[in-house]
């Protein structure tokens, strides 16, 4: 089936997409009965403390390196690369994070694409 202009094409994508990710016989599942384990007020008091270095590190290195940060291309091999000079800006980037709660604005921003897995797209 052969598709032109922008309006029947996007409407064959809505119709196509719609019809293999619908949700079926979507079934509640409920919390109530769950007991959940409790943390002590040591490690409790650890969920608010600051960052350190070492933990940045250890998070950063963990990472593959070939991982963008999009929407500045940078990956994580540049960073490990360059984290001698790097580490301070870095740092206090989280710090302020952690700080006050709000991240950069786009820092978080994804592209979502579908593509069919078909023999013949």
């Amino acid at each position: 089936m052969v598709v032109e202009g922008v309006q029947p094409i996007r409407q064959a994508s809505i119709s196509h997409f719609s019809s293999h990710f619908k949700a079926h016989n979507v079934v509640s599942t409920s919390v109530e009965d769950l007991q959940f384990q409790r943390l002590s007020p040591s490690k409790g008091g650890g969920l608010i403390k600051p960052f350190s270095l070492e933990e940045v590190k250890m998070v950063v290195w963990d990472c593959d390196s070939y991982k963008i940060s999009y929407p500045y291309g940078i990956n994580f091999g540049f960073i490990k690369e360059f984290w001698v000079e790097l580490k301070d800006d870095i740092l206090r980037f989280i710090s302020e994070f952690h700080r006050n709660d709000i991240l950069t604005k786009g820092i978080n921003n994804t592209f979502i694409a579908l593509i069919p897995k078909a023999d013949i797209p």
